[in-house]
């Protein structure tokens, strides 16, 4: 079988590393905000290229601090709409409505399945008062388009990065664009912790100091409660596989850059839409990427991910419900959402990672070019 994601495999390259990072916490003695969350936070300030970081304990929860930091800060209120693609994963949209804001659905643009600037323009209304890049699978929102929109209307950028660490456009990395950036470590991301972790990217030291208090039961001072707050913290633990796991990340990147790219030019199956296979005229595209799932489209997905199946490939449906279709957001059912609907129809997730072998990088090619779609429309 080849696994969609090798963790075990993945961290044991660590092992010995993860086993130190492990024993200096528990021989210090300090388990919360300690020594390891002040360094991981400055170390991953620094590879980001911004001023501040926070750690917190998920990826909702930093998407979910930073807009409520906003509306204690004034910049936002209740009913204020922020943008959000419409095929984002859900957890992005939570953020917006447990923050009793209104989300506003774009629809991506096809062929890099990112924010389309267009898309997003039209939907600017005087009610507008946020966007939310987000960074799907790797490949980062077209940034510059992006900040030009928000200044000419005066508007909040909230970066979800979830997926893109590390990931840059023009030397610049994700985390570092908008107002402030928001990062998941969940164990399958490409900087993976080994439990829930997530954390806060800005150069905004106001915001900084709102969202580490809100994240500490809305407290600067011990016992004194400014805000109505959360416990959302980044421990101590995790913060140190983080660091361990940092060091490797540009490493494990350039990797499955290198399978990205024999995936893009070993496949030729013509039923099969290859990422970036629209865009990439421009080889920048490659290397600014940081595939953290390589998705595919194509009209008859369930027969090649099962044919996928039965020759022992594992792959992943990167997500089979939009959310304006979820039970959580029932008022939008009816809505319609062509695009986003189309992608969440076709597309799978084929295996790419940092310990694939060649012989499972082949397999792979191999079976998506030998399948024939066994459906004639």
């Amino acid at each position: 079988m080849i696994p969609f994601l090798d963790l075990k495999k993945i961290n044991s390259q660590y092992r010995q590393d993860l086993i130190e990072a492990a024993t200096r916490v528990i021989d210090s003695g300090w388990y919360i905000r300690g020594e390891e969350v002040d360094s991981f936070e400055t170390e991953f300030a620094a590879y980001c290229g911004a001023q501040y970081c926070i750690g917190v304990a998920s990826g909702l929860d930093a998407l979910t601090l930073v807009l409520q930091a906003w509306k204690e800060m004034g910049l936002l209120t209740d009913g204020d709409e922020v943008i959000v693609p419409a095929n984002t994963y859900i957890a992005t949209i939570f953020a917006i409505s447990t923050n009793k804001l209104k989300p506003i659905l774009v629809e991506p643009d096809i062929h890099t399945y990112n924010l389309c600037p267009d898309k997003v323009s039209a939907a600017i209304t005087h009610k507008t008062k946020a966007i939310i890049a987000v960074h799907l699978y790797g490949k980062m929102a077209p940034m510059p388009d992006v900040l030009k929109l928000a200044n000419k209307h005066n508007l909040l950028v909230l970066e979800d990065a979830a997926q893109a660490h590390g990931a840059v456009i023009n030397n610049r990395k994700a985390g570092n664009w908008g107002d402030a950036g928001c990062f998941s470590f969940y164990p399958g991301k490409n900087l993976g912790a080994l439990g829930d972790a997530g954390a806060i990217t800005t150069h905004n030291r106001k915001l900084a100091e709102v969202v580490r208090a809100l994240a500490n039961y809305g407290s600067y001072e011990k016992y004194k409660n400014s805000y109505q707050g959360a416990n959302s913290r980044l421990d101590e633990m995790q913060a140190a596989f983080l660091r361990v796991k940092l060091r490797y990340l540009d490493g494990e990147t350039a990797r499955r850059r290198d399978v990205a790219q024999r995936y893009i030019a070993e496949i030729e199956n013509k039923a099969l839409i290859l990422p970036l296979s629209d865009i990439h005229t421009d080889v920048r595209t490659y290397t600014e990427h940081v595939w953290h799932l390589f998705v595919i489209r194509t009209t008859n997905r369930d027969s090649l991910r099962k044919s996928l199946q039965v020759a022992g490939i594992d792959s992943i449906i990167h997500y089979p419900i939009p959310p304006h279709r979820q039970q959580a957001y029932e008022s939008w059912n009816k809505s319609s959402f062509p695009v986003t609907e189309q992608i969440h129809d076709e597309v799978l997730s084929l295996p790419i990672s940092p310990v694939m072998t060649e012989a499972q990088v082949k397999a792979i090619i191999s079976h998506c070019n030998k399948h024939r779609d066994t459906h004639h429309h």
